[in-house]
């Protein structure tokens, strides 16, 4: 719908669409994209810091992942991949949330038990994150099945469930089970492919022969749709398009976002090792996400470049708050390790603790 300049592609459908587009969800997507930019350029500065222990950033992707989170409603369940924290937090997790969970202290929702980056927000039914790479897949199919067998809320629309991947993720069986399953009996799902051409150091040519990821959908009677994930304002209106389409019991839809990972897999990744950086410079100037609907913006007139610095600065100083308040925050108290388990804790799990708190420790509980 954009050209990677921010001029509206030609078109009368185009056209039509632009002349009625809403100055308050333009801004409202770009505030979303400056806002995982300008936290993941925080976080990645901790880790290099050592003050916290891994982080994956979403540099470059930040249109594919507000474009899908503003095609949401309240009442539908987000079941993430590693780097769609951004659509819990423009759905309303708070960044002490997020930042909580990626220090692991006592105001963690997971207690400390997560890998950074693994937040989760019951409250905006954002799901957390598995490391296993796909399992996430089958879970999403399941939450929309459960939904539909339970049925929407009085006066409610009906939910559903949106469910990410890497490129790499459709490799995975699981991939294939979820499909098959979600095709064959109607899930109300959308199930969205972040395609970033490398699946850690594997290029999409040596992961698939298929000509695109999306076509995979086809063999399982699922319809395929292709988006420029760079394209904010396509990624929003594709997938709210694959949303009503569930909604209305039609069934799901597999969206692949093509996009580029501009920065490593993740902190513990140098990509220079494996591909050809000077493809990366392209993705990261010209085909730049925030890039285009900034030039999009301003020759509409909707912001200037002194407002889009005081986004930034203020964002900055957010983020750097909630930093402040999470890093003094205390670890997890040494008995919550046992929690959840059972209702009432085990006459063993009481004497595991109590030797537990017995064991000499140099350094407090849960601190490296």
């Amino acid at each position: 719908m954009l050209g990677e300049d921010g001029t509206p592609v030609a078109g009368a459908e185009n056209a039509a669409y632009f002349a009625n587009v809403d100055r308050t969800l333009a801004r409202q997507l770009f505030e979303g994209m400056v806002r995982i930019r300008v936290t993941d350029a925080r976080m990645m500065a901790l880790q290099r810091q050592g003050r916290i222990g891994f982080y994956g950033e979403a540099l470059g992707q930040e249109g594919a992942i507000v474009g899908a989170a503003a095609a949401s409603e309240p009442q539908d369940w987000i079941v993430p991949a590693l780097r769609e924290a951004g659509v819990g937090l423009y759905r309303g997790m708070t960044l002490d949330s997020y930042i909580a969970q990626i220090f692991g202290n006592s105001a963690d929702p997971t207690k400390g038990r997560q890998l950074p980056c693994h937040p989760c927000d019951k409250a905006h039914n954002y799901v957390v994150m598995s490391s296993c790479v796909s399992t996430q897949i089958p879970h999403a199919v399941g939450v929309a099945m459960a939904m539909k067998i339970m049925g929407p809320p009085a006066g409610s629309p009906t939910p559903v469930a949106f469910g990410f991947m890497g490129d790499g993720g459709t490799s995975e069986g699981d991939f294939h089970v979820s499909l098959n399953f979600a095709g064959v009996m109607k899930s109300p799902c959308v199930l969205i492919c972040q395609n970033n051409q490398w699946a850690i150091s594997t290029p999409g040519a040596v992961q698939t022969a298929a000509q695109t990821i999306a076509i995979k959908a086809l063999g399982y009677g699922i319809e395929p749709v292709r988006i420029d994930g760079n394209d904010v304002f396509a990624v929003y209106e594709g997938v709210r398009r694959a949303a009503e389409k569930a909604r209305r019991g039609d069934g799901p839809t597999f969206v692949e976002l093509l996009t580029y990972r501009v920065s490593a897999h993740s902190s513990s990744d140098d990509p220079s090792r494996y591909r050809d950086e000077k493809v990366t410079e392209v993705w990261r100037g010209q085909r730049d996400p925030i890039r285009r609907l900034y030039n999009f913006l301003t020759a509409r007139g909707w912001i200037t470049a002194d407002e889009y610095q005081a986004m930034q600065t203020s964002m900055e100083a957010d983020v750097r708050d909630a930093i402040a308040r999470q890093e003094a925050t205390a670890p997890p108290a040494l008995q919550t390790i046992f929690d959840d388990v059972y209702e009432q804790p085990t006459w063993l799990q009481r004497e595991q603790l109590a030797q537990l708190e017995a064991y000499p420790r140099v350094k407090a509980p849960h601190q490296h």
